[in-house]
């Protein structure tokens, strides 16, 4: 198929019959900042541009390896860090397939994964243009790099050697097999998940049966049933903001039973959408791969470029967290127990319980009522917060631009971000509501990364992907404060888009466990009393927060943080626990292994991971694989660099904001993550932060 799909791009062009009115394959949209022209762009516009995409790439690359001048960082490095500009250009489609999937989209991408991997091999496993990076790289002391020169062809260098270019044939050809077939298995794996999320219902025939539920919960429940052909009845699906509602408030235990099994064990019915299999042929293709490039297992070649290094450094910390926040989880189970008790339920807490009467708990402890704060935090109040907190900190501000722009999504709104000096240094698109096609969860990604055009930096194209609460019949959109916490995360991802300054597309990402710091500090600001009263309103009579629920949240807001610890680390040992294995037997069976390594732990029976293996798409559908640590490293990092701030007695202190903004946002890649820490803070992080942070 590869190789049809090959010759079809080359025929297409070398005939001239390339379609002159796709406007990918045009040299400018024509658009303001150039954002692509969305709701002009066709299937087969997509489908076009990246069959042009990958032979113009191939070309680029046979041009450098062809060049008869000898070899020098700019003819070689620099020409490699340019080549595929068309192919980046045309993939704009990968990102709609994430937030607005349909159909066509997800055919094509199966259509191109082994396309991109073919491509991808050409590259990394070509011997004539390694030799010449080799070149480069031996003599680069010949060329007076500067910092971000150099290291852009270290980073080249490496991605050779990691990509197999030191292998021999024999392994070359095993290697670039296992690759084609991990990006088949991938792309399978998260369309399953993005079925059973979007499309596993839990049906409830009476309102009596949802006891506890808010009304709009209900309400959305109906109109949810009726979409699905039942009407009069409730349905839940499986996207969180469906689901964990059931699971917080519905007296209805049963109830609770069937969607939390439902949720857990996602791809894990054993039908068409089944991902145990899929995971068991991942996780073993992973373990040949570490072989073929000399690994004993897929982590420590996984690690070797992050900041952990090793699997026995990210064991150091999961083991250093997991006994008190084990300890942590214990007690509320005791409040729980207690709380099952006054409700006259016999025997032991389960799985389906434990939200429930946590929340029952946390009432009872704390006089906190979730639904009363959520009336204070309006999506769009809390949007203008993070938008308050970007200002304080960095000078920026923001242009909703309601008519000019393209726009992917209608319930998407896009912003200028506009710097200090009122220079456009971005473009963001906020999409923050649920709906078919869309993945669970939340992430940052982008249309466009920065870059340069000659001495002209070209502003990034970036989007914030959530799914938040929903309005309801006589109710906007009012946000949990878990809600609340996803956005400002998802914004200091923003951030460190908006404010990237690099050259070369090759030092635009830092390490998979440093990537979270931007994100995970940005949360810090979300509920301190200063920014509450800037932006959390109620929804009915505009009143600021009063000072009685400011301090209702801060005393609580660690209740809990045993169950979310233990369900955190619990995901990341199973994660580090099957990429650290060095046999995979043929009858493995992934759901088994992370049950008993987890007993073997000593988790609470009432704990499952955060995501299952099935439906564990940060690390069996790429991206995170060996680093779901990550999120609890770069939490070392994020408590201690708030610390910079709040030991200067101002959360908003220029001085630091600068030096944060300086060393850690806008050069990326150019630095290791350690080094950006120390540059920032003048000493690497300490773990104390972090378990104050947790209650822990």
């Amino acid at each position: 198929m590869k190789k049809t799909m090959i010759a079809t791009a080359v025929a297409l062009a070398l005939a001239g019959s390339l379609n002159a009115q796709n406007p990918i394959l045009q040299k400018r949209y024509g658009t303001p900042y150039e954002i692509p022209p969305f709701e002009k762009l066709t299937i087969e516009n997509y489908r076009e541009a990246m069959l042009e995409g990958f032979r113009l790439e191939r070309q680029e690359i046979i041009d450098i390896i062809e060049n008869k001048e000898a070899p020098t960082f700019e003819n070689v490095i620099v020409a490699l860090d340019k080549s595929g500009k068309q192919l980046s250009k045309a993939r704009i489609w990968s990102s709609l397939n994430s937030s607005n999937s349909t159909d066509e989209l997800r055919a094509l991408a199966k259509e191109m994964s082994p396309l991109s991997s073919e491509l991808s091999n050409f590259i990394n496993m070509n011997e004539a243009l390694f030799a010449k990076v080799k070149h480069v790289y031996d003599h680069q002391k010949e060329y007076g790099l500067d910092k971000e020169q150099a290291s852009l062809l270290e980073k080249t260098y490496k991605g050779f050697v990691n990509g197999g270019a030191l292998l021999d044939e024999d392994q070359k050809k095993e290697l670039a097999g296992i690759n084609l077939r991990l990006s088949e298995l991938q792309i399978q794996f998260s369309q399953n998940l993005m079925h059973d999320t979007n499309n596993s219902y839990v049906i409830v025939d009476k309102v009596s049966e949802l006891a506890g539920l808010p009304e709009e919960n209900i309400e959305r429940a109906a109109a949810l049933a009726e979409k699905t052909g039942n009407p009069g009845k409730y349905a839940f699906n499986m996207q969180r903001t469906s689901c964990n509602p059931v699971l917080q408030y519905c007296s209805n235990r049963e109830l609770r039973k069937k969607v939390y099994l439902m949720y857990n064990d996602r791809c894990n019915h054993g039908d068409e959408f089944d991902n145990k299999e899929i995971a068991r042929e991942i996780i073993t293709l992973r373990l040949r791969r570490a072989r073929i490039m000399g690994h004993g297992n897929y982590a420590e070649g996984a690690l070797e470029t992050k900041m952990a290094q090793k699997p026995e450094n990210v064991y150091a910390l999961l083991d250093q967290i997991w006994g008190p926040a084990v300890a942590k989880a214990q007690e509320e189970i005791q409040d729980i127990k207690a709380m099952m008790k006054a409700d006259k339920v016999k025997g032991q807490p389960q799985r389906w319980d434990y939200m429930y009467y946590l929340d029952k708990a946390k009432k009872a402890k704390f006089n906190v009522d979730d639904a009363q704060l959520s009336e204070y935090f309006e999506i769009d109040a809390v949007q203008q917060g993070i938008f308050y907190v970007a200002n304080k900190l960095y000078g920026l501000s923001f242009n909703e631009r309601t008519e000019d722009y393209p726009v992917y999504e209608p319930t998407a709104k896009s912003w200028d971000v506009i710097d200090r000096n009122g220079n456009v240094i971005a473009i963001f698109y906020s999409d923050y509501f649920p709906r078919d096609g869309k993945g669970a969860g939340a992430w940052c990604s982008s249309f466009r990364g920065q870059s340069y055009d000659g001495a002209a930096r070209v502003q990034p194209i970036v989007m914030n992907v959530c799914n938040m609460t929903l309005p309801s019949e006589g109710k906007p959109a009012l946000q949990t404060l878990d809600n609340v916490e996803t956005m400002f995360h998802e914004f200091g991802h923003a951030l460190h888009s908006f404010f990237r300054n690099v050259h070369y597309s090759g030092v635009s990402s830092v390490e998979r466990d440093f990537v979270e710091l931007p994100s995970q500090i940005n949360e810090h600001w979300a509920f301190e009393p200063e920014v509450l009263k800037v932006y959390a309103k109620h929804y009915k009579t505009g009143e600021t927060i009063p000072d009685e629920l400011i301090e209702k949240i801060e005393k609580s807001s660690n209740y809990g943080q045993g169950f979310a610890t233990v369900e955190l680390l619990a995901a990341a040992l199973v994660d580090m626990d099957m990429h650290t294995l060095t046999e995979i037997p043929e009858d493995f069976d992934v759901m088994k292994f992370q049950a008993e390594r987890l007993a073997g732990r000593g988790i609470p029976v009432q704990i499952l991971p955060r995501y299952s293996v099935t439906n564990f798409s940060h690390s069996i559908g790429g991206g995170y694989s060996a680093g779901y640590y990550s999120y609890i490293w770069s939490e070392v990092l994020d408590c201690d660099a708030f610390q910079a701030f709040k030991e200067t007695g101002d959360i908003f202190n220029q001085e630091v904001a600068e030096r944060f903004c300086k060393y850690v946002l806008t050069p990326r890649g150019i630095s290791k993550g350690s080094e950006m820490y120390q540059e920032f803070r003048g000493r690497q992080p300490e773990v104390e932060g972090l378990l104050k942070n947790r209650g822990l």
